[in-house]
């Protein structure tokens, strides 16, 4: 295949409002040939189609109008922040925040247990590449993607029959509204949805999200040591 231009394709940068903002395309347009340069062979780079190909869709990029009404099926319920408190010390919930690790362990509500669903763009494929520089491009040097061990990680700290209530910084919601009819997706909302698909059997989400809950002045604590 000839390469005319080289395009970078739809990225997805993750922020605690929406975990999928896109960002525009990017294109490498050709330099002109210079005419005064005779080849005696045509000169053509050669690009595989697979070298900035995105991967395959992933569970946590399912329409969200599909997610939510899995969840609403499954019976996903939402909780404020004082109910969330009654929960964990009255019924033995236990608080997941999905945020990074860095805004865990600068504080973070007593007695939760952290495992980010997204983390920093940490590999270095054509793909990944093409990403850090649609990021940089727009003065994004932080763009992060889904962690792919998000699951394992959960798996290794929590049981399948444990009670959870999945948290992030804004919350979102499955409540419909005037401006937002499917209401709004958050990590924390895509968190309870790979959960419940992995066989968790008791899932609630947190509305109003980590905000609320300081907001409310509620126990919280740090784990940052720098």
């Amino acid at each position: 295949m000839a390469l005319n231009c080289a395009t970078f394709s739809t990225l997805h940068h993750t922020s605690s409002n929406n975990p999928r903002v896109s960002s525009p395309q990017f294109k490498i347009l050709p330099l002109p040939l210079n005419p005064h340069l005779h080849l005696k062979r045509p000169v053509q780079l050669q690009l595989r189609a697979s070298v900035a190909t995105k991967p395959s869709k992933s569970p946590a990029e399912e329409d969200w109008k599909v997610k939510r009404e899995y969840l609403l099926k499954n019976q996903v319920r939402s909780v404020n922040a004082k109910e969330a408190y009654r929960l964990q010390k009255e019924d033995d919930f236990v608080i997941l925040d999905v945020r990074p690790e860095g805004d865990f362990k600068e504080i973070h509500p007593e007695g939760a247990v952290n495992v980010q669903i997204y983390r920093l763009i940490k590999e270095w494929t054509a793909w990944d590449i093409a990403r850090r520089a649609a990021f940089a491009f727009f003065g994004i040097f932080q763009g992060t993607e889904e962690n792919p061990e998000f699951l394992n990680e959960v798996r290794s700290k929590l049981e399948k029959d444990k009670r959870i209530i999945v948290a992030c910084a804004a919350g979102g919601t499955m409540r419909p509204s005037q401006n937002l009819a499917e209401g709004q997706q958050s990590r924390s909302l895509i968190a309870a949805y790979l959960l419940k698909l992995d066989g968790y059997k008791n899932v609630a989400h947190l509305e109003g999200g980590l905000r609320s809950w300081f907001n409310e002045d509620l126990p919280s604590s740090s784990s940052d040591t720098s």
